[in-house]
């Protein structure tokens, strides 16, 4: 018998309508969506812990740090093959990745969820969290790390993002595309994900934030982040990952300061690289920034507050940014 431990946070699939204002809030119990489940799980058993019952837009990142921490507790027991997380959509992806650098095991972690509460006559819930369930019990998932599963298909944290507000197939891995799908019973794994690598970080430094540039942008968010205590900054620039001349500046006074500034690109897809000069991405890295690969800013900041929590300074930072970028 596979032993599957079910994880539930809240999120939509354990909301529904409630209360005299009739929002709909997560308080739905791990046993109901157990029970909901439908279709051939022979062979699996699934143990349910109920850690907590939240939006996943009120998930933060120490909630999310001691998520992983359960995660790696549950499979250290030599009974559990995998682990499931129900979780909201809307920070899925950064929790999956955050499981992803912090749990070193083997053994599956699948994170999913629903875009339909669970009143919904067509509600995604069930299928999704029993494909996760077949997921993490298939042996062919080992070594895969955190994955999302959704509409059939699962996906590497790392690359995965949420592109849609409601769709039911709203997560996509970009020009990286999905780890496999499932079948029915069956799981087929396309691809296995190489930059991978995994932190034993005794914290998580909170104080990490990310700003996302836009035409014309000046330099008073990234000053007021510095100012206000900003461990690290993740700037989202354009196209290469080019911020805006007066931000480049800042940046140079920033890290002069002693404290890091990781550059990104608001484009979905592609690598950032320092080329252009006159304020652009080139001066950004001789003012001392650095480059996150194809990381989309929301992962830059989980790998640095990850890195920081275990003690990184900026040369140690700066070389996991080139290893784990891309």
């Amino acid at each position: 018998m596979t032993m599957i431990k079910l994880i539930t946070t809240g999120g939509t699939i354990a909301s529904r309508p409630g209360g005299a204002k009739a929002d709909v809030v997560a308080e739905i119990s791990g046993a109901e969506l157990k029970a909901s489940l439908h279709g051939d799980l022979s062979g699996i058993e699934i143990e349910v812990d109920d850690f907590c019952k939240v939006g996943s837009f009120a998930m933060d990142l120490p909630l999310s740090f001691a998520l992983a921490a359960r995660i790696a507790e549950h499979l250290a027991d030599e009974r559990c093959h995998g682990v499931v997380v129900t979780h909201g959509t809307d920070t899925m992806e950064e929790s999956a990745y955050l499981a992803d650098l912090l749990v070193a095991s083997e053994k599956p972690v699948v994170f999913t969820g629903a875009q339909r509460s669970a009143d919904a006559p067509d509600t995604d819930g069930p299928r999704n969290i029993a494909n996760a369930v077949r997921l993490a019990a298939a042996p062919a998932a080992r070594g895969l790390g955190a994955m999302i599963c959704f509409e059939e298909d699962f996906h590497a944290a790392r690359d995965v993002t949420k592109t849609h507000t409601s769709r039911t197939d709203t997560f996509r891995s970009g020009e990286h595309g999905k780890l496999g799908e499932v079948d029915g019973t069956t799981v087929a794994v396309h691809r296995r994900p190489l930059l991978r690598r995994t932190f034993a970080a005794p914290r998580i430094e909170t104080e990490v934030e990310l700003i996302k540039l836009a035409m014309g942008a000046s330099d008073r968010l990234i000053r007021h982040a510095f100012e206000s205590g900003a461990k690290a900054i993740v700037v989202e620039g354009f196209g290469r990952g080019n911020p805006t001349p007066v931000v480049t500046r800042a940046i140079e006074e920033i890290v002069a300061a002693g404290v890091p500034v990781i550059l990104c690109s608001r484009c979905p897809e592609g690598r950032v690289k320092p080329v252009y000069g006159n304020g652009g991405g080139k001066d950004a890295e001789r003012a001392g920034a650095i480059f996150a690969g194809d990381l989309a800013g929301v992962k830059a900041r989980l790998l640095a507050a990850v890195l920081l929590g275990d003690g990184a300074d900026i040369a140690r930072l700066r070389a996991t940014f080139a290893e784990l970028g891309g």
